[in-house]
């Protein structure tokens, strides 16, 4: 298995998920810019499911040194990467808050995503899954920056997914919700929208058995999601949203 983002709580649950219901792999990597918390989790697994783990360090924000993927061979690629950065008045006009959500919530992560695609492509068979936000189904004021990112992200894997359909590699999007992670601590969620990292876990694998394309962590934010949408833009333009 392959993780990007391994420092993520969402992925680091997946992972264990995965193991607890007896998938073993030759190796996982876990590819992270965040090396000691991210060795401690190799430990961890290793200990507790002796599954080998390897610690790569990579850093979006700078040029990645694809050299050190070239050996990488699975049919499982998790991506949690994501930063949400600030949407607040002051955020939107910081221009470098601007484009850390930007590189590091699409344009500095498709290059890689792509690159491991490609691997797949090559072998005819593995699934990719990519993890992306409700934030993407309608930009609000709340956090349309990093909506717009994850909005992007979204279409990439949609047509990832359409692209590789024929070449045996398949595809998931997941849109988590509201998630009680470190990323929205401090944020007023509202724990009947809001799930955990273990939960998600547990939907993203019955979705990577059952080869869905699209799921979302909880169904309700489906339905809420559904009504934005088609929310008619002159009565949503003034909502506060």
């Amino acid at each position: 298995m392959i993780v990007l983002g391994s420092t993520s709580e969402v992925a680091q649950a997946f992972v264990e998920e995965t193991l607890k219901k007896g998938e073993r792999f030759e190796k996982i990597y876990l590819i992270t810019s965040n090396t000691e918390t991210t060795e401690r989790f190799a430990r961890h697994i290793d200990v507790k499911f002796l599954q080998q783990a390897e610690v790569i360090e990579m850093d979006l924000l700078k040029d990645p040194d694809y050299s050190k993927f070239e050996n990488i061979n699975s049919n499982l690629l998790f991506c949690a990467v994501g930063y949400l950065g600030e949407d607040t008045e002051q955020g939107l006009y910081d221009h470098k808050n601007t484009e850390k959500i930007i590189d590091i919530n699409y344009a500095k992560l498709i290059p890689v995503m792509t690159y491991f695609a490609q691997k797949f492509e090559n072998r005819r068979s593995g699934t990719i899954i990519g993890l992306s936000s409700v934030a993407g189904d309608r930009g609000r004021q709340s956090n349309f920056i990093y909506g717009s990112a994850k909005a992007a992200f979204t279409a990439y894997l949609s047509g990832l997914r359409n692209y590789l359909s024929d070449k045996k590699v398949h595809v998931i999007t997941v849109k988590p919700g509201f998630m009680a992670t470190k990323m929205t601590e401090g944020l007023p969620l509202n724990p009947k929208l809001t799930a955990t990292p273990a939960q998600a876990a547990q939907c993203i694998f019955k979705a990577y058995q059952k080869k869905k394309n699209i799921v979302y962590v909880l169904s309700v934010w489906e339905l809420i999601m559904l009504i934005i949408r088609n929310i008619p833009e002159f009565i949503f333009k003034n909502l506060k949203l």
